[in-house]
């Protein structure tokens, strides 16, 4: 195997912002913040959504209003964009 061909795997935890869950791993990006838990020094970092407090794993998911769609496609851009016949060859 040679030398220096990958990046260094360092202990690392990742923090969410929203709600302070902390994710103790391994990965190559570092910080200069550090932190020690259980005697190892791990570099923090913060990451603004995971699976703690992700709609989709949290239950959240938000209402996406399917209904009328082309209606307000048809307001902005106008009735006279939509064909009523085939088009002339």
């Amino acid at each position: 195997m040679k030398n220096n061909l990958h990046p260094n795997y360092n202990p690392v935890v990742f923090v969410d912002m929203t709600t302070g869950a902390r994710v103790i791993t391994r990965s190559t990006k570092s910080s200069d913040r550090k932190e020690v838990i259980d005697g190892v020094e791990h570099s923090v970092i913060t990451v603004g959504i995971t699976s703690d407090s992700h709609p989709f794993f949290t239950g959240q998911k938000q209402f996406v209003d399917t209904e009328g769609r082309i209606d307000k496609f048809q307001k902005r851009f106008g009735a006279s964009i939509r064909r009523t016949t085939k088009p002339k060859l």
